[in-house]
């Protein structure tokens, strides 16, 4: 994810003055009014003076809703409230926590359609999108609860020769955790944590992204709602009055989802009060063709999926393909196939295939790494109209891909967050490896044969947290396994019991043994 996904806290605001825009709707065609959400502190709506204006991506002058604006007080009425109501909640079997965040989550999907809507409109992305965004939250929600009977399952360890003490480790919750999101997928991001820190006894603070903040805050709200007061907030606003969400003597965790820049200053700010830190950053995820790969529609679908989806603003996304060199002619030809049926458009509209980037700096940004790829005389195929009308002007970019570019260019080197792909041909399996490899995140990568023993060979030597076999991408993600990079795609593990464990900490009681005591003085 690049610095402008998500920086500092969520440097992604897109909120300023609109007493020239238009104010839009959200929703379905019948909505008349913008949407406005408020702050959620200790179960109660807190709506403020102040606000988060937040622009439609794909309809310059547009305003699809106001956010609450939370002053340094409030933020500091957030930690409070999620301070006073952890003893009680953390008290709770996880059996107990686990039928409560049920109860809260029963009915999230009525207001589904709506929330997608608004999304749409605030993030950019095309309405299904906004849809499985939504639907994916819920679907971590409950697996996560389907965790419930290992949360408190330690382990006991029997005096042994030497070690007169029989000593029974336990699981204990951290305390006050703060989760930040970013704006490309901020539902379906928050799922992968927020449900695991509850089930494990912790209280938590939701901060969405700035930039796109409503249909996140609406979800967050209707289940924290059903809570105890205080188990679960939500706080929205400016930078500038977020610190105390994390360098905080009362806030024990943060779990933040975002750009590797906004990770080194995000534990920057940890480190003045020792604040632990789960950081989820961005990828340069390599997909590594074989010269076996399979190379049908299914296949290659698969592919344009993992390249595009989003307008390629995820982090999980391919963001190199590496193709042996005898099968890159068949592999450019299949996805120029599938580009020239883009449809770029607004994001509820039918007949959109891909909607526009979420900020314009990302933009420019993106369109920066193509002219310099076209300047040092790499192939750049670019396809789709850019639509007009309303329209113009908006963050549209035609998607693109970049042939045999060479290795330093930052189309290959830095992770593109948008529609452009590099596909660099190789000749030896060492080679491909190598330069998989050969870059600073590792998030994610695959690797495409008809070989399960060369998947296992080469899968098994790229660095990255997560590798899928003939696929790539969010919508293949195993929501039950651990997820997380290496290098400076982060650290630390969120879903699966991996994730519930990142918001606990290891507690161990000693009770001594007097027979082995007994044995030892013999």
């Amino acid at each position: 994810m690049t610095d402008t996904e998500n920086a500092v806290v969520s440097t992604d605001a897109a909120s300023g003055s609109a007493s020239d825009t238009e104010v839009g709707t959200a929703g379905d065609a019948s909505t008349s009014a913008a949407v406005r959400t408020g702050l959620f502190i200790g179960g109660e709506e807190r709506f403020t003076q102040d606000v988060l204006q937040v622009a439609d991506p794909g309809k310059p002058g547009v305003v699809v809703g106001e956010a609450a604006a939370a002053s340094e007080q409030d933020v500091k009425d957030a930690v409070a409230a999620a301070k006073a109501a952890f003893p009680a909640w953390a008290a709770l079997s996880a059996q107990e926590r686990a039928q409560a965040m049920a109860d809260a989550i029963a009915g999230i999907a009525d207001e589904r359609d709506e929330d997608a809507a608004i999304l749409s409109q605030e993030n950019g992305k095309i309405r299904m999108e906004a849809w499985i965004d939504a639907l994916v939250f819920e679907l971590r929600w409950n697996l996560a609860l389907t965790l419930a009977d290992e949360v408190e399952k330690g382990k006991v360890l029997e005096p042994a020769p030497g070690i007169p003490v029989t000593t029974q480790v336990t699981y204990q919750p951290l305390g006050v955790s703060t989760i930040i999101v970013p704006f490309n997928w901020p539902i379906a991001i928050l799922g992968a944590s927020l449900p695991h820190a509850l089930l494990a006894g912790n209280t938590a603070i939701v901060k969405p992204p700035p930039s796109a903040p409503l249909a996140t805050t609406r979800v967050v709200q209707r289940v924290a709602a059903k809570l105890p007061p205080g188990v679960l907030n939500v706080i929205t606003g400016r930078d500038e009055n977020m610190s105390a969400l994390i360098q905080n003597t009362d806030v024990a965790k943060v779990c933040f989802t975002g750009s590797v820049n906004g990770g080194k200053r995000m534990m920057e700010m940890a480190s003045k009060s020792l604040t632990r830190v789960t950081l989820e950053l961005g990828g340069n995820d390599a997909a590594v063709f074989a010269e076996d790969a399979i190379l049908d529609d299914t296949h290659l679908d698969r592919l344009f999926a993992a390249i595009y989806d989003s307008t390629g603003q995820i982090c999980m996304n391919a963001k190199r393909v590496y193709v042996h060199r005898s099968r890159l002619d068949e592999l450019v030809a299949g996805l120029e196939a599938r580009l020239q049926k883009v449809q770029l458009g607004y994001g509820l509209d039918e007949d959109t295939t891909m909607g526009p980037l979420h900020q314009p700096a990302q933009k420019a940004f993106v369109e920066e790494l193509i002219q310099e790829a076209k300047d040092a005389g790499a192939e750049v195929r670019e396809y789709g109209e850019l639509p007009g009308g309303e329209l113009a002007g908006g963050n549209f970019l035609r998607p693109a891909i970049v042939i045999d570019p060479d290795p330093s260019l930052r189309v290959v080197t830095q992770e593109q967050f948008g529609p452009v792909i590099p596909i660099i041909p190789f000749d030896t399996e060492e080679e491909a490896v190598a330069a998989a490899n050969d870059t600073w995140g590792g998030l994610c990568g695959s690797v495409w044969t008809a070989s399960p023993e060369t998947a296992q060979r080469i899968g098994s030597q790229l660095v990255c947290g997560y590798v899928w076999i003939n696929d790539h991408g969010a919508t293949r993600l195993d929501l039950r396994a651990p997820f997380g990079g290496m290098k400076q795609s982060g650290f630390g593990r969120e879903q699966g019991i991996e994730g519930v464990r990142a918001f606990q900490d290891t507690h161990s009681i000693a009770t001594l043994d007097e027979e082995a005591l007994a044995q030892m003085a013999h």
